[in-house]
């Protein structure tokens, strides 16, 4: 009977400690960002400031995770996953963001 032959890839990539920076920002940012939006929609719209200030924490968090996920994605050394992830998760965040702004202003 013959065995499997195994074949193993050597790399020298590694996953950027920026990039998962940026993702669990990106996901502290996302979850924070929901908890206000829900909070504002049960209270409709009558909450106190630190909802605001929460939100506004949020899209510093997103901000800085944008930066780190777009400056670990021109890394070669690296696997892509975190930063791709970071990316998607900031960027929603900030189109969130914005369409709650937007929405306020109408």
């Amino acid at each position: 009977m013959k065995r499997a032959k195994k074949n193993y890839i050597f790399t020298n990539k590694k996953h950027s400690l920026r990039a998962i920076m940026g993702t669990v920002l990106g996901v502290i940012s996302l979850v924070s960002t929901l908890i206000c939006v829900h909070t504002s929609y049960v209270n409709a719209g009558n909450t106190e400031g630190n909802i605001g200030v929460a939100a506004f924490m949020s899209f510093v968090f997103a901000l800085i995770g944008l930066v780190l996920g777009a400056l670990t994605v021109r890394d070669k050394d690296c696997y892509m996953l975190f930063p791709r992830l970071a990316l998607v998760l900031n960027l929603m965040v900030l189109l969130i963001l914005g369409f709650v702004l937007r929405l306020s202003m109408v």
